[in-house]
């Protein structure tokens, strides 16, 4: 049922689509969204259903009586097991128990009786958005597809709230345009048979962090092993990063018990007291049948590199831009090596370790516990004790703490200790952003603060989300980006299955000031050798990211010459070309450019019709 317009040109990794209600209305604005190259998947009736771009291995699709069902993205389902759910359909709602059983990272898109049902992943690795075209309510993978259509211009406002640094929750998960919905991780989209009514229908809660270390690492193995051989069952080549860190070293040795071949792929860091590369050696000698590559650590783009020639489509800013050259510099070597994906250990630090915040409630309930750990926590991470001690006496509601932060934007940043055992960061603004971008900022955080919810009742648990769904509003950049470099990529920590297991551990095990990442090495023992789990640090790019300041200054300077962000009267132009002069100035290295330079290079490659 599928209809091919034109040769699609994507491939894996890089699927986009909009999604129809079965009717001739919708069939007519559909037609603004097929363009030369779009696949279009048909309803029984033979009206357009999802209209878009998607690598055909992407997609599995099944049709039985008025349900139809597709899963577009990695997960280990054929279509006659697809085909025996639709079967079974009654209702839209029993399509929860099937998303959260089922492996891998995907949209599921359902269609049942007139009416729609369109999701996306718990992590917000794969997104969902809606918005009325012509009356009709249309969703889409990204926003700007829907933005595009409407002819709909970016809100300032909005834009003002991406200069803050950091975005706090839900702040960043809010599209840049009004006219355009986004829709929470955790909810589905339901569309009414009518289609123009619309509802959000919550699909996932995280679990409760009751199992102990012992009951929960085999899980958490499982689903780990799970998450990559959806991956690697194909066969074929696959390529690794081997950073030497615990994340990506088990990725490797997961991929290495698959039928495909795998190479691995090294990066030395520029500073000689690196060890990255002397523990990826330790793992590569005990991986006898992966191809090792080792790349010239000067031959690594820095920090800041080609920042001028970003001209990828991205539906809101990223700081991922700050790091593109050096993500994507490699693919092509791996490509070369018949690589058909990359599997990275990007969120292992997100789901495999977790917030000290849990011990602003462990105090409370294990308070003699509690005490000797954060003993220990003000040890390691030299904490003042009198910050500490307010840190943990702050009980203020997570509404309440996000609206009094607009009255703090242009404060020094703050202790970390208050960061690391409160809600998280608050977000700053610096001295180049206008009194207007501020005034935009403080009267959406306050908006914000008045009806806004933690994303769990545990601060503990809502960092952990809130850094989780933060990385991958990254990586799904990252992912489109490495698509059209040739090599999709893939981060199997951020599956939702893996995720779930790692996050059911009591936080009391999961992080420790006596251990470094006590979970995974107990889930990945008998599989990554002792010597290798023996690794109790991670290395730091923070040479790189100096030199490269320094290095592309030039580029610095140039990127504000008719800034996009001035012209709208949200930053001081004059003030960041001053500053792109003197790249050693104090503060430049804690990374507070990133989200003023992510909105510009947005802006910059969007079209003319996306920005008047």
């Amino acid at each position: 049922m599928t209809e091919l317009h034109a040769s699609a040109g994507t491939g894996p990794g890089d699927a986009h689509f909009a999604v129809f209600t079965d009717r001739e209305d919708a069939a007519a604005v559909a037609r603004s969204f097929a363009h030369p190259g779009t696949r279009v998947l048909k309803h029984p009736s033979g009206r357009p259903w999802l209209v878009g771009k998607w690598d055909e291995a992407e997609a599995v699709t099944a049709y039985a009586g008025s349900a139809a069902l597709a899963i577009i993205g990695c997960c280990p389902i054929d279509a006659a097991a697809l085909e025996r759910h639709a079967a079974r359909l009654r209702d839209l709602a029993e399509l929860d128990v099937l998303a959260r059983s089922l492996p891998g990272s995907f949209h599921l898109v359902a269609a049942l009786d007139g009416g729609l049902r369109v999701q996306g992943t718990a992590s917000g690795l794969r997104l969902v958005f809606h918005a009325a075209v012509d009356g009709i309510r249309v969703a889409a993978t990204r926003a700007d597809i829907l933005a595009d259509t409407l002819g709909a211009a970016p809100d300032e406002q909005r834009l003002a709230v991406r200069l803050l640094w950091p975005v706090s929750y839900p702040l960043f998960e809010t599209s840049l345009w009004r006219e355009v919905t986004a829709v929470p991780p955790q909810d589905a989209l339901i569309v009414g048979a009518d289609g123009r009514s619309a509802r959000h229908s919550r699909w996932w809660t995280p679990p409760e962090p009751v199992r102990t270390l012992a009951d929960g690492a085999p899980l958490v193995r499982e689903a780990l092993t799970e998450a990559v051989d959806a991956r690697t069952r194909q066969g074929g080549v696959v390529s690794c990063d081997l950073s030497g860190g615990l994340d990506s070293t088990s990725i490797c040795f997961l991929a290495d018990r698959s039928t495909a071949k795998v190479v691995a792929s090294t990066w030395p860091g520029r500073d000689p007291a690196d060890t990255d590369l002397y523990w990826a050696e330790q793992a590569a000698k005990r991986l006898p049948d992966v191809e090792h590559v080792v790349w010239d650590a000067d031959a690594s783009p820095l920090v800041y590199d080609d920042l001028l020639g970003i001209d990828d489509l991205l539906d809101e800013p990223t700081i991922g831009v700050m790091d593109r050259s050096r993500v994507l510099h490699h693919l092509p070597g791996m490509a070369a090596r018949g690589s058909r994906l990359h599997l990275t250990g990007i969120g292992g630090d997100h789901v495999a370790w977790c917030s000290e915040a849990y011990y602003h409630r462990l105090l409370r309930t294990r308070p003699l516990f509690a005490l000797r750990q954060l003993r220990g926590f003000r040890a390691l991470w030299q904490w003042p004790l009198g910050a500490m001690v307010r840190a943990l006496a702050d009980s203020r509601p997570y509404g309440r703490w996000l609206a009094d932060t607009a009255g703090h934007l242009r404060d020094p940043a703050p202790a970390t200790v208050s960061t690391s055992l409160g809600w998280g960061m608050p977000p700053r603004l610096f001295d180049w952003v206008t009194p207007e971008a501020e005034r935009m900022a403080k009267r959406a955080l306050r908006e914000a603060g008045a009806t806004a919810m933690p994303l769990h009742p545990d601060r503990g648990m809502h960092a952990d989300l809130e850094q989780i769904r933060s990385c991958t509003r990254i990586i799904r950049q990252w992912d489109r980006m490495a698509a059209k470099a040739g090599v999709p990529m893939a981060s199997p920590f951020l599956d939702d299955r893996v995720i779930e297991a790692s996050l059911a551990v009591r936080p009391s095990e999961r992080v420790s000031p006596w251990q470094y990442k006590p979970l995974l090495t107990a889930a990945m023992r008998g599989i990554v050798p002792e010597a290798c789990l023996r690794r109790a640090n991670k290395a730091a790019a923070s040479m790189d990211a100096a030199e490269g300041l320094r290095r592309h200054r030039a580029d610095l300077l140039a990127l504000w010459e008719n800034s996009r962000l001035e012209q709208l009267g949200l930053v001081d132009g004059n003030a960041l070309r001053q500053l792109a002069q003197r790249p050693s100035a104090p503060g430049l290295r804690d990374a507070i450019l990133y989200s003023t330079i992510a909105s510009e290079v947005w802006l910059r490659g969007l079209s003319p019709a996306r920005t008047s």
